[in-house]
């Protein structure tokens, strides 16, 4: 890839189709032109403020239309774009400007003048596929984080990827509820420029606002985690989602079954798909058609992308989207290009990945295999139960045994035998949790993902 460039994305986006939707936020409803011209103004305030190309500028703020602007507006500087979590101490946003050696944090204040910038000169610029585009640290579930580099190329062949698999309709809306500061949300707004799809932006994740945008806007695309989906379909009381929602991708970690059975009874698309940070979003995703009859399974690569797997089951991945490396000098990839994931899967005779767990989760008892996901999807299963966590814990006998962390659906009531009980009827015995422990809520993420590191320090 080497030497290629393309356009600045947007602009070209709203030379081509500058009536289009481009943007609908809380109050906001723009086309790709005024999306463009507000982005001339953004990096004109910008530049006022010092930044330069090769910068490093951090953006610690909500989901929000200045986020967007902000977003393309470094682009179009040729700023170095990295997100902040906003869940993150203070000491820790410290470590991360210092590691990462950011030249200025825009804040939600920032990202509001931004919108109120004035008229501005047009800054031309073409994108160079090597060149970074931004820096996403990675979840840190075991010592400190580290920062992926994620190119224009990445981006790009992601998106078109995404494209090739899913299919694109004139009318096509994707919701952005997942945090902008996750690859899982960023990648969406540049999806939604280079594919000319309209990007809906909502602040945060609320399942009631989820379903009425599903419901009164014609809403066709949305990207969740299995949580999320738990909290929609909790609220539909049995009501089926309209045919205008075409598809669910799901992300985040391997989906219990029970839940992907109760989507697809209310008539809602569900794909799993499996990427990571380093991988700028979706490696494999579920083709449409495929979505009832490989339930459960994560699909293929997409185009582009290759898959194997390596000892132990371990993923491993190649292709023009994974990252070319980290902050600190580390490669992603070996010498022969695979990115070493960590995570666990299967194929089966078909060629489908199903995505087991964290290679780090692993639980060996007895010299068996235990995966956490997997009792977890069983704990799930049960009608008291709202949310699951599940660990491995030292033991004299077996080495380590299955410990479980329970959080019950609100007026609920069972006790851990029965819970216990319920599993061995869907368990090897080796699996079934030895302990159970009752907890108001379980560590998860902004993205949503289970913190299960947090629950052994806990334990």
């Amino acid at each position: 890839m080497a030497g290629l460039s393309t356009p600045d994305w947007l602009r070209q986006r709203a030379a081509t189709t500058p009536r289009r939707n481009a943007l609908r936020g809380a109050s906001e409803a723009w086309s790709f032109a005024e999306l463009d011209a507000r982005v001339d103004r953004a990096a004109a305030l910008l530049l006022s403020w010092k930044v330069r190309s090769g910068d490093r500028v951090g953006i610690r703020a909500q989901n929000s239309a200045g986020y967007v602007v902000a977003v393309h507006a470094l682009m179009r500087l040729g700023a170095v774009l990295v997100p902040i979590n906003t869940r993150l101490t203070d000491a820790e946003v410290e470590w991360q400007a210092h590691d990462a050696r950011l030249a200025r944090i825009l804040t939600d204040v920032d990202l509001a003048a931004l919108l109120e910038s004035p008229a501005a000169k047009s800054h031309p610029r073409e994108f160079a596929f090597e060149e970074y585009h931004s820096v996403l640290y990675t979840s840190g579930t075991t010592g400190k984080p580290k920062g992926a580099i994620l190119t224009y190329g990445n981006h790009w062949w992601s998106a078109t990827a995404s494209a090739l698999n899913l299919g694109l309709l004139p009318d096509d809306s994707w919701l952005v509820c997942l945090p902008l500061f996750h690859v899982g949300g960023l990648s969406i707004l540049l999806r939604s420029v280079i594919c000319g799809i309209t990007a809906l932006v909502q602040p945060r994740f609320d399942a009631a606002e989820v379903n009425r945008a599903i419901d009164e806007q014609g809403l066709s695309i949305v990207s969740l985690v299995s949580t999320m989906l738990d909290r929609m379909l909790s609220l539909r009381d049995g009501r089926h989602y309209p045919s205008t929602l075409r598809c669910v991708l799901l992300g985040g970690g391997p989906a219990p079954l029970p839940l992907l059975e109760r989507a697809a009874a209310l008539g809602i698309p569900v794909v799993q798909t499996y990427g990571l940070t380093e991988t700028a979003s979706q490696l494999t995703t579920l083709a449409p058609e495929d979505a009832i009859t490989k339930l459960g399974s994560a699909g293929k690569p997409l185009m582009g992308s290759q898959l194997r797997l390596g000892p132990e089951g371990e993923i491993l991945v190649r292709g023009p989207s994974v990252s070319p490396g980290y902050l600190n000098g580390t490669t992603a990839v070996d010498a022969d290009g695979w990115l070493h994931t960590g995570d666990l899967g299967r194929l089966d005779e078909d060629g489908y990945l199903y995505v087991l767990d964290r290679r780090d989760d692993l639980i060996v008892s007895g010299g068996e295999n235990v995966y956490p996901a997997e009792v977890e999807a069983a704990l799930l299963a049960h009608a008291a139960v709202a949310d699951a966590g599940v660990i491995g814990v030292p033991d004299a006998e077996w080495g380590r045994t299955v410990a479980a962390f329970v959080v019950l659906a609100n007026g609920s009531a069972v006790t851990s035998q029965e819970l216990r009980a319920f599993c061995g009827e869907r368990l090897a015995a080796y699996k079934v949790p030895r302990s159970i422990e009752f907890r108001e809520s379980l560590p998860r993420n902004a993205a949503g993902k289970l913190l299960r590191r947090e629950l052994r320090l806990s334990a």
